[in-house]
């Protein structure tokens, strides 16, 4: 029998902390063979990525290392000095971060950088870094990499920037990759392109793949054995197609039950069934709350200025268009989702309406009335503002880190309800907390105090604070657990019925979009190219480009192919699952 790439037995993690120790994880044991795709699935602070961290010789100076053993193909890592693992990283086994932006170095061009682990790791010599640093950015498959050698992170997009992250963990062909939530807040074609590449690679070069994510239809699609872990524990490991067909713990169970899929329901997802939502009728202009007509935002090109190795380059081009002439209403007490990939122009429109953004010209009505001859900094000062409120993607970086929750959800009322009387104000911030299911003794903690989840209660209670009558919601659970975005979904689906608010939901997940709005909008490179009832656009939609959005999407819950032979020379698996319109896919 062959010896895994990497065996972990019986590993034990604790970290001293100020509250005392916590035990990260609790004699857990995995293998990843050679050549296969691992999945690590879990929710947030189940131990995944601390598990990748100790056998790479990352863990945190407040960690220590209690129990058990970690081998790469059969070499010990946790009695390995640091110049060993400094020279085992990155050339025998690398890792693809979270947050691609992050793991970049802002101020120097991605080619660089690339070359600057070839030259560590004496893979390449001073003459030929460049070409190779090329040849790695040609692989990750990387349109013009020549030009894109001398780019700066911020001048790529999300997807570019994790096809960099992966050139640089792949540059000194490791044998072992760890991608740690390699596609979260990436669109589902960039997405696949991004896992696909992967699994191409992994079978190109014969390496092995553990992939760290919450995602458990990504897991589905491109693992062999998928092993589940909750607090710091191994709840469940067992190959894809019976982990899905017969999951055998609760929890496991539990997960798979509060991921979205193309079937699922939103009473599904959770204990409490949502209100009856009634069919979406076609929105008269005098019945619309709002009314998009003819929206078009343009962005001036400038001049591109290289400042490596310190020449410019200047050329004069038309004006980009980010949002391309578009219509739309959102009915009174109507749900309208807003899909498409990364760049479409989804946020860009969502802020227009918000107005935190003034456009180039059209209009949007609210109410009957033309909000857009108000400049976007004066609308603040406006009655309108507090009708019109947003939920942010990131709920830590949209709140205020020296704010407590209870702060947070009060300025809304200072500033926009007219509340001054502190007793009052602290009344309607605890009615607004359990209304939206935040635990009342949390209100005195600062945002890092907080969990994923709760932070994004925090930011759902400031937006409802004001009493708006349209919320635009902007990718509010991209980032949280499976668990945790059931929750949010399902409260977003309560609060929408009890208050009688009008949702904008911008998202790229179609099953999301499929559980909350009543209608969709699909739009490509700033136009919309479909829109109608959600379920007529995902079981028959009437555009090629809206069918390779639903195609992208990775499918959770693949049918029992357990007496099925595996053809992982082909591909790690063949499943079937059902698509939106209720056919049979047989999965390429």
């Amino acid at each position: 029998m062959s010896v895994p790439i990497l065996s972990i037995e019986n590993l034990s993690v604790a970290f001293n902390t100020r509250r005392g120790v916590v035990n990260a994880l609790k004699n857990i044991s995995l293998s990843i063979e050679k050549g296969e795709i691992h999945g690590i699935v879990g929710e947030s602070g189940s131990g995944k990525s601390v598990t990748a961290y100790t056998f790479m010789g990352l863990l945190d100076r407040a960690g220590k290392v209690t129990g058990g053993t970690a081998a790469f193909d059969g070499m010990s890592l946790l009695d390995a000095d640091l110049k060993t693992l400094g020279d085992l990283r990155g050339r025998e086994f690398s890792m693809v971060f979270q947050n691609p932006r992050a793991a970049l170095n802002p101020i120097r061009p991605v080619g660089k950088q690339i070359e600057d682990v070839l030259l560590r790791h004496a893979q390449a010599t001073r003459q030929n870094a460049k070409t190779r640093a090329i040849d790695m950015l040609k692989t990750v498959r990387i349109i013009d990499p020549e030009r894109r050698y001398w780019a700066y992170p911020f001048e790529l997009s999300g997807g570019m920037c994790q096809r960099v992250v992966i050139a640089i963990a792949l540059a000194c062909a490791p044998r072992l990759l760890i991608a740690d939530e390699p596609t979260t807040g990436l669109d589902v074609t960039t997405q696949k392109s991004i896992m696909d590449l992967i699994r191409d690679l992994t079978r190109e070069r014969h390496m092995s793949v553990a992939l760290i994510t919450h995602d458990l239809g990504l897991a589905a699609k491109y693992c062999r054995k998928i092993t589940v872990m909750r607090h710091g524990e191994v709840v469940e490991a067992a190959p894809v197609t019976r982990l899905f067909a017969d999951p055998r713990h609760p929890y496991t169970r539990r997960l798979i039950s509060a991921s979205p899929g193309p079937e699922s329901r939103l009473q599904d997802l959770t204990h409490n069934p949502p209100a009856a939502r009634a069919a979406a009728q076609p929105v008269a202009d005098d019945q619309a709350l709002l009314a998009v007509r003819n929206l078009v935002k343009e962005y001036p090109r400038k001049a591109a200025t290289r400042l490596w190795p310190f020449r410019r380059e200047h050329a004069s081009s038309p004006p980009f268009r980010a949002v391309d002439d578009i219509s739309f209403d959102i009915g009174h007490g109507e749900s309208v989702g807003l899909v498409g990939e990364s760049g479409c122009g989804k946020s860009t429109t969502s802020s227009i309406i918000a107005r935190l953004l003034d456009p180039t010209s059209g209009q949007v009505i609210f109410k009957g009335r033309e909000i857009t001859s108000i400049e976007a900094r004066a609308f603040p000062h406006r009655p309108e503002r507090r009708k019109i409120q947003m939920v942010f993607q990131d709920a830590t970086d949209s709140l205020n880190p020296r704010y407590t929750a209870g702060t947070a959800i009060a300025e809304p009322i200072r500033q926009l309800a007219g509340l001054n009387g502190q007793q009052e104000i602290n009344r309607r911030v605890e009615r607004l907390a359990e209304m939206v299911g935040l635990p009342v003794h949390l209100l005195d903690r600062l945002p890092h105090q907080l969990s994923g989840g709760q932070k994004a209660r925090v930011g759902i209670a400031r937006a409802i604070a004001a009493q708006p009558e349209l919320l635009v919601l902007d990718e509010p659970t991209s980032a949280l657990d499976v668990s945790v975005q059931a929750v949010v979904l399902q409260l977003l689906d309560r609060l929408k019925h009890e208050l009688g608010m009008s949702y904008l939901f911008v998202s790229h997940d179609l099953n999301v979009v499929q559980l909350l709005c009543d209608r969709v909008i699909v739009m490509n490179r700033g136009r919309i190219v479909e829109t109608g009832p959600t379920d007529r656009v995902l079981q028959n939609p009437a555009e090629d480009y809206t069918r390779s959005l639903i195609s992208a999407m990775p499918r959770f819950r693949p049918a029992s192919t357990a007496n099925k032979p595996i053809d992982h020379g082909a591909d790690p698996r063949r499943l079937t699952a059902p698509d939106f319109a209720g056919r049979q896919l047989n999965r390429p």
